[in-house]
């Protein structure tokens, strides 16, 4: 295992770094080396190789001869609950049992053929009311091959009698289709199926989405997703755990996208490859269910196994219409042992972008003020959710302009694409998401699904079909990932998509939020 120090990014300067210090806590089960500070003024880069192999794993006696345990991490306890052990440390392979299994119209059939070659052609699922089915990528097409898959998955869900699948049937209006749900990740805590202490996995990278809500929760493949529709159970290696202190009051003008490009940008697209992103701190615990998922979406966009936020009263509040089913939260314990653990003063950061054509390529947004854009896209599992564009109407309600570049708006579920039309936005006189979006001059809300966000079929809605330059609140900026291959995508926050939208080039928010 390599630990490295990471020198500063030039997006932030070095005299008003929010990030203190990254510490080597001397945790690692693999090393005892001392523990060391690096600062974030350090030129070079440098790099100690502290094991070249697996550690032996030493012989533990019983729990009951009172042999003294060691403290954990949130995700080591949760491991340790659903593999029915007593201590893990990072490193170690165990059997877990599968809480939620989540798979949909992309990975789904692939999934169910695995299911069905390896358990039998009439072999049933190891639990109808835990696995869940949601058609939601590619809806709005009429690629036959896109409609084939979401008649695979439904034969599969009336076969089975699965509890919890969300269908669709009329594409000319989802609104006519109630149990149609929309982006899986945003519609798994809508619906009741994130919960404290449990684990979750799903057939989707952004499946650690649902760590916002204290539960170890990460994307497998088909391969995976198909011996846990047999079985309920999967091998998996615990993680270590990186830990990232958020404190420092939130300026208005920040989101949590800010939060996780400023974190991906610092550690890189691999600074935190097969390893737990904890999250915590005043600024993680003031923020809303919805803002911490946006946080926990992104890990992957690191390398991380799976993100995690501490359960509280934020949480229990959201959770209360939403499941009946019991929970129980776990916490990291005093004496947890963490990979490393970065300090981040938030009130020092400022509006950021991660620039073409990587997540880490992280800049501030008033640095990239010349980039002329074709478009803006706001949506995904990501940037998609109620609050998301109840900040981008703020921004377009505080500069009374119309948007000079086309702006597209695709709600997550059904119920975002209701509150867009029907909540009224704070200090508005009562106006809705959607009249101040008409009033700007954007798109009309779409239909709720994953939209343009990984390209899809052709005439998926707001797909970039030309070489085109875009600022999206997506998660992912690759070459070809929202459609033409020489298309260019800068991820930012709804606050400084909208302000985009209103200039025709990348903008930070400021220059309408002050």
């Amino acid at each position: 295992m390599v630990i490295s120090s990471m020198a500063a990014s030039s997006a932030i300067s070095s005299s008003s770094s929010p990030f203190v210090s990254q510490k080597d806590a001397g945790v690692s089960p693999f090393s005892t080396q001392s523990s060391k500070s690096i600062q974030i003024s350090q030129k070079k880069v440098s790099r100690k190789i502290v094991s070249v192999m697996a550690p032996r794993q030493s012989e533990r006696k019983p729990s009951m001869t009172g042999s003294v345990k060691t403290g954990m991490t949130m995700t080591e306890k949760i491991f340790t609950k659903s593999s029915e052990k007593s201590q893990l440390s990072p490193g170690e392979n165990v059997w877990v049992n599968v809480d939620v299994l989540m798979t949909h119209d992309v990975c789904g059939p692939g999934a169910i053929g695995i299911f069905k070659k390896e358990f039998g052609s009439d072999a049933k699922v190891w639990d109808r009311e835990k696995v869940v089915i949601i058609p939601d990528h590619y809806i709005f097409t009429s690629d036959e091959r896109a409609n084939r898959n979401v008649d695979i998955i439904r034969d599969f869900s009336n076969e089975q009698n699965i509890k919890y699948f969300y269908d669709i049937k009329d594409l000319g209006n989802f609104k006519a289709n109630p149990d149609y749900k929309g982006v899986c990740h945003v519609a798994l805590a809508q619906e009741g199926h994130c919960r404290p202490g449990e684990v979750l996995l799903g057939t989707d990278s952004h499946t650690c989405t649902a760590g916002a809500f204290g539960q170890f929760a990460t994307g497998i493949g088909n391969t995976d997703a198909g011996f846990v529709l047999g079985t309920g159970k999967l091998l998996l290696k615990v993680p270590p755990t990186l830990r990232f202190v958020l404190d420092g009051e939130m300026p208005n003008y920040l989101l949590a996208k800010d939060l996780i490009l400023q974190i991906i940008g610092e550690i890189s697209v691999s600074g935190a490859t097969y390893k737990a992103m904890e999250f915590v701190g005043s600024t993680v615990e003031s923020l809303t269910m919805e803002e911490r998922m946006t946080l926990c979406n992104m890990v992957v966009e690191a390398g991380g196994k799976n993100g995690i936020v501490p359960a509280d009263a934020t949480t229990f509040k959201y959770l209360e219409d939403k499941t009946s089913l019991p929970y129980e939260p776990v916490y990291s314990d005093d004496q947890a042992r963490f990979l490393a653990e970065y300090r981040i003063d938030v009130s020092k950061l400022e509006p950021l972008v991660a620039k073409p054509h990587s997540p880490d390529n992280r800049g501030l947004a008033r640095e990239c003020k010349d980039v002329k854009i074709d478009r803006v896209y706001i949506g995904s599992c990501t940037g998609g959710k109620t609050e998301d564009f109840l900040a981008a109407a703020k921004v377009f309600l505080a500069s009374g302009k119309k948007v000079k570049v086309p702006t597209f708006l695709v709600p997550a579920t059904q119920k975002v694409w209701m509150d867009v039309y029907t909540l009224p936005v704070p200090g508005s006189g009562g106006k809705t998401c959607s009249q101040i979006f008409e009033e700007a001059g954007c798109d009309a809300p779409a239909s709720p699904s994953c939209g343009a966000c990984l390209g899809g079929p052709k005439d998926t809605y707001a797909r970039m079909n030309e070489a085109q330059v875009c600022v999206s609140t997506t998660n992912r900026n690759f070459p070809g990932r929202m459609g033409h291959k020489e298309g260019q995508v800068y991820l930012a926050s709804p606050y400084t998509a909208a302000a985009s939208a209103l200039t025709g080039f990348v903008t930070d928010p400021r220059d309408f939020l002050n």
